[in-house]
C-alpha cells in the first residue's frame, strides 16, 4: 500500500551506502537561469507559475494535458510552454535564456496537479500525479529538484523517490491559498516543506526561501539543483517508515539554516531580480517528510470539524426552537471562540478529498470524530434539501473565514 509505503531493499542499500556525494556549486551562473516547470496550470498551478516568472531570476514554463490550460496561462501571465519562444522577450530573461524543448533541460518540476477522482473531486486519486512522475523519470537530468505541491497521501512522496531511482531531489511544499486574500494569503506566504532525504530539503530550503544549512555558504560543498548525480545522496536519512517518537527531539535543529545574503533576507519585499536565486518564500523546515505530507490534509480536516460544529450547532437550534444566528453571535464574542456560519455544506475542491485523505492515512486509528462530522455535513445537506433551503445572494461573501473558504478557494 502507497500509505505505509518503505523503501526497497536495494533502494536502502544504496542509501546506506550514501553512493555519491557532489562537490559543486549549487547553481549556474547568472547567464544560464535555472529553468522551472509548473506542471498543472489549473486554480492552484497557474498562480505558482505567475510568481515564480515576476519573481524574476528563474526561466518559467509551464505544462498541462489541457491545451485551454496552457493557452489561459500564455495569455494571462505570458508563460511559456515546452518549445516555445515566441514569449522570450517578456519572460524576463534578458535574453540569457535558452529554449526547452522537453523535460530533460529543467532543473526545478513544482507539480501543481489535481488529487482527486476525475468523476468525483471529493474523492483522492494520484494516479494523475504518478503520470507525471513516470515521465519525468524518464526524461529528467539527474540531480533535478522535484517539489511536490499537489495535496498528496502518507507516504506519495517517498513513493516518488523511489520511481526517479535516487536521481533527483524530491520535496513537498503543500501549498497554501486563499482566492480572496492572494496578496496576504496567496503563493508567498508561510509554509511547510519536507525533503525525502536532508540533501532534499536543502535543496528545495535554498531554491523555496533563499536559506542554507547552518555552516554552508554559496558554493561551499552541498548537493543542489542540476548535479550530474548518480544517485542522490541519502547518508542522513531520518524520514523512514522505521523513525520512531524518540527522534522527535531532531525537530529543534532542523529549522537551522542561514540566508546566502543580506538581500535574500526581506522576504517578498524585494523588485524582481534577473539574478533571485530564490523564490523568497518563508518555509518551515520539518524533520520527515510524513509531517509535511500529513500537515495539508490535517489541516483541512480541522476545517472540516470547524465547519461541520456549525452545521451540527444549527441543525441543535432548529430542533429546539432557537435562533442560531442570535447564539452565533453570541458565542462569538468571546476572544477564543469562531463558530462559522454554516452554508450549504462542505463542499469545493479540497476539504471532503482532504478529509477522506486524512482517514486513509493510518490502518491502526480511524478518527471518530472526523467520522461523525462526514455523518453531520450529511444531515445537514439533507436537513436543507427537506426545507428547500437557498443561499441568498447577500450572504455569499458575508464572512471571511466562513464557507467561503470551500466554495471559492482556501486550498
Amino acid at each position: 500500500m502507497l500509505l505505509d509505503h518503505k523503501f526497497s531493499k536495494q533502494s536502502k542499500s544504496a542509501i546506506r551506502q550514501g553512493r555519491f556525494r557532489p562537490n559543486t556549486v549549487h547553481y549556474k551562473d547568472n547567464e544560464s537561469r535555472l529553468k522551472v516547470l509548473v506542471i498543472g496550470l489549473g486554480q492552484l498551478g497557474l498562480p505558482v507559475a505567475k510568481y515564480i516568472k515576476d519573481r524574476g531570476g528563474f526561466d518559467t514554463y509551464g505544462y498541462d494535458i489541457s491545451t485551454k490550460a496552457m493557452d489561459r496561462a500564455q495569455k494571462i501571465a505570458g508563460i511559456k510552454r515546452i518549445g516555445d519562444n515566441n514569449n522570450n522577450n517578456n519572460n524576463n530573461n534578458n535574453g540569457n535564456t535558452s529554449i526547452a524543448y522537453d523535460f530533460s533541460q529543467f532543473d526545478v518540476f513544482i507539480i501543481c496537479v489535481s488529487t482527486h477522482k476525475p468523476d468525483d473531486m471529493f474523492s483522492p486519486q494520484i494516479d494523475g500525479l504518478l503520470s507525471i512522475v513516470e515521465k519525468i523519470s524518464k526524461e529528467a537530468k539527474n540531480g533535478a529538484l522535484v517539489s511536490i505541491e499537489s495535496t498528496i497521501p502518507k507516504g506519495t512522496s517517498k513513493k516518488v523517490f523511489e520511481m526517479l531511482n535516487h536521481r533527483l531531489h524530491v520535496a513537498h511544499a503543500p501549498h497554501r491559498w486563499y482566492a480572496l486574500e492572494q496578496e496576504e494569503h496567496g503563493v508567498n506566504q508561510l509554509r511547510v516543506l519536507g525533503g525525502v532525504c536532508q540533501c532534499c530539503l536543502d535543496v528545495a530550503m535554498e531554491f523555496y526561501d533563499g536559506r542554507m544549512p547552518a555552516g554552508k555558504t554559496e558554493g561551499s560543498e552541498t548537493d543542489g539543483i542540476g548535479l550530474p548525480t548518480e544517485f542522490i545522496d541519502t547518508d542522513n536519512v531520518t524520514n523512514t517508515n522505521d523513525t520512531n517518537d524518540t527522534n522527535d527531539t531532531n525537530d529543534t535543529n532542523n529549522n537551522d539554516y542561514n540566508y546566502n545574503n543580506v538581500n535574500e533576507q526581506q522576504h517578498g519585499t524585494a523588485d524582481p531580480d534577473p539574478h533571485k536565486k530564490s523564490l523568497d518564500i518563508r518555509m518551515h523546515a520539518v524533520p520527515q517528510i510524513e509531517i509535511a505530507e500529513i500537515t495539508k490534509i490535517a489541516e483541512n480536516a480541522h476545517r472540516y470539524l470547524q465547519i461541520a460544529f456549525a452545521e451540527d450547532l444549527y441543525l441543535y437550534c432548529q430542533a429546539n426552537n432557537i435562533n442560531f444566528a442570535e447564539l452565533r453571535d453570541a458565542l462569538n464574542t468571546k476572544w477564543n471562540v469562531n463558530i462559522l456560519e454554516p452554508r450549504d455544506g462542505i463542499g469545493g475542491h479540497c476539504l471532503p478529498k482532504d478529509t477522506k485523505m486524512f482517514l486513509q492515512s493510518s490502518k491502526s486509528i480511524r478518527s471518530k470524530i472526523l467520522a461523525s462530522a462526514i455523518e453531520v455535513d450529511e444531515d445537514y445537506r439533507r436537513y436543507r434539501q427537506q426545507k428547500n433551503m437557498v443561499l441568498q445572494p447577500n450572504q455569499a461573501l458575508s464572512s471571511r473565514k466562513g464557507y467561503d473558504d470551500n466554495n471559492i478557494g482556501e486550498t
